[in-house]
């Protein structure tokens, strides 16, 4: 600090709040001298200090100077908006902007950026119905900025034709709006209308930049459609767009994710420059197509090339013991993750969801269940979900039922617990428990999700649903599984009728397995297919013991791999044998 005898300047002061920027307690010091001096009068100091500790993320003390301020200007307004919106402060920012209405204090283009964003982070959509009608109001909704986030807010709360509709009408839509848009579609699970939406960009001729082919080559991976993602990744390298780590790392993703675990590691061998993302996108994309060794191996030589392993390593490694039925191993990793010092390595919830997977898919359903109950986090649906998965797989209708009950009471709408339930129901024979769980889904509205699969061909994904007839080549695809049905069925193949959960007669059970999306989708596959290629199917849901049969008979068949991705991971055939070892 300054000698007692140095008269203080404001010109002094602003100096010293500069050279105190990161300093917290330094900054409250000179805000009792500006208080003691009298320069509080003067608001370009105080606003200095407000900006200060904002950046600091002290948003309770910013709020207390904030608050002594006579009539701040507007940009003090919008810094402990995007404060609060930076610090994860949504309601605080909700309030902030209630008071601003009440004194009149009219707001700016900069103003409803951050307050959108709050909105999104509350998660309340009739609070961001009202805001939007404020924008309208106040004349704001044509900036482009304001109606990028608007897009973002209704795409966050699940609003997909408002959003859409909100994009179309915008009458500007620069390459951070596309982009905005694109994301979002991906990161909300609509990679096909991201797609969608990258052709019309293209269509527009809206210069991409490598943001795009980030979500892009994510969208594709979600979609299994590598030959799109390859030829996204071209044309960026053609147009000479900066194909960074992170878009190298997103291509890696890809082609995991599509089951190209080979051609994946040639690329990753050769990537000039490797992070931690790097190294754990190739543990997690061994893991979730059953190569587990190899998950394995390649993190002793992240270790051996002394880079620090972070929470998506973990989670690799520990859905790799899952896959592989490693439970020792499993163990013995999360209890490193648990004695590490490394807040990094804390376990999260994923990781907890990871081991009650783990304990349970090898049958040690009892010990899982205890695992969740000496948790030292609160259980989310994620790992009760895990487990009633596992009761599923093993037929434990006791265990079952009291993990149902506890997910039914806390997320009733989530139709995928009901219909789990009610199939461990079905497998047993009880027919008129199936019949009350199916009453109450449809007391509470609650609906199944739809299963379907895809395929890609000529740049376009393929989706199929059971006893889909709406393909332009519905009866080729038709006539190409009935004969596949008729040879495998002289090869040996039986329809395991115990996938289908309803109590109907034995012919009817056949009818309904012979018709399921994977099956529709491999036999068009095989029509539309080239020599040596393999069929690559992603389905949304777990695929049925009967699909997972039938997918071996054709590969042993035909002498086509088929790749399928299913909810939990790839199934690789070749020549009648199966990747997972029958441990899925």
């Amino acid at each position: 600090m300054l000698p007692k005898q140095t008269p203080l300047t404001k010109q002094m002061l602003s100096e010293l709040l500069r050279a105190s920027s990161s300093k917290p307690n330094q900054l409250k010091k000179i805000h009792a001298i500006v208080l003691r001096t009298g320069f509080s009068e003067k608001n370009s100091l105080l606003t200095q200090l407000l900006e200060n500790l904002v950046l600091l993320g002290d948003m309770c003390y910013a709020r207390q100077l904030f608050d002594e301020m006579h009539k701040p200007r507007i940009f003090l307004w919008n810094s402990l908006f995007k404060g609060y919106v930076k610090n994860h402060l949504p309601f605080e920012s909700v309030l902030l902007y209630k008071k601003m209405r009440d004194l009149g204090v009219r707001p700016d283009e900069f103003t409803y950026p951050f307050v959108v964003k709050a909105i999104s982070q509350l998660g309340f959509f009739p609070c961001g119905s009202a805001l939007h009608a404020h924008v309208l109001k106040n004349g704001f909704e044509c900036l482009g900025i304001v109606a990028t986030e608007l897009v973002m807010m209704y795409m966050k709360f699940g609003e997909l034709s408002s959003a859409e509709l909100l994009f179309e009408s915008m009458q500007v839509k620069d390459v951070v709006a596309w982009n905005a848009f694109i994301a979002a579609c991906v990161q909300t699970g609509n990679s096909a209308i991201a797609l969608e939406y990258y052709h019309k960009m293209c269509a527009a001729a809206v210069q991409f930049d490598s943001f795009t082919v980030v979500s892009m080559l994510s969208a594709c991976g979600q979609l299994g459609s590598l030959e799109i993602g390859e030829e996204i990744y071209d044309r960026a390298r053609k147009e000479e767009i900066d194909c960074n780590i992170i878009v190298e790392n997103a291509r890696l993703d890809m082609h995991l994710k599509c089951g190209n675990t080979e051609a994946a590691r040639v690329l990753f061998d050769e990537m000039k420059q490797r992070n931690v993302v790097s190294w754990s996108t190739m543990i997690v994309g061994y893991a979730m197509n059953g190569d587990s060794g190899e998950a394995l191996a390649l993190f002793t030589m992240m270790q051996n090339e002394g880079l620090k392993p972070n929470y998506v390593t973990c989670l690799g490694l520990l859905s790799a013991c899952s896959h592989a039925g490693l439970v020792n191993e499993g163990k013995s990793y999360f209890r490193l993750m648990v004695r590490s010092n490394d807040k990094n390595l804390e376990p999260r919830k994923e990781h907890y969801a990871c081991m009650v997977d783990l304990l349970g898919r090898s049958g040690l359903l009892e010990e899982a269940y205890e695992f969740i109950k000496k948790m030292p986090v609160e259980p989310d649906t994620g790992i009760w979900g895990a487990l009633l998965g596992a009761c599923a797989v093993h037929h434990d209708m006791i265990l079952g039922q009291k993990v149902a009950d506890v997910l039914v009471e806390t997320v009733p709408d989530i139709g995928s617990y009901h219909v789990l339930l009610s199939n461990i129901y079905a497998a047993a024979g009880k027919w008129d428990c199936v019949d009350k769980v199916r009453s109450k889904m449809r007391k509470l509205g609650t609906k199944k999700v739809a299963a379907y699969s895809s395929v890609e061909f000529k740049g376009k994904v393929h989706f199929f649903n059971r006893g889909d007839k709406s393909h332009p080549q519905t009866k080729a695809i038709y006539e190409k599984l009935d004969e596949i049905l008729k040879k495998i069925r002289n090869m040996g193949y039986v329809p395991e009728t115990g996938s289908v959960f309803h109590d109907v007669e034995m012919e009817e059970k056949e009818s309904s397995l012979s018709h399921h999306s994977e099956k529709l989708a491999i036999a068009f596959g095989l029509i539309i297919g080239r020599a040596g290629h393999p069929i690559r199917v992603m389905k949304n849901l777990r695929t049925c013991d009967d699909c997972h049969v039938f997918s071996k008979f054709v590969s042993r068949l035909t002498s086509t791999e088929i790749i399928m991705r299913d909810k939990n991971r790839f199934h690789h055939f070749r020549n009648g044998v199966c990747s997972c070892g029958e441990f899925w």
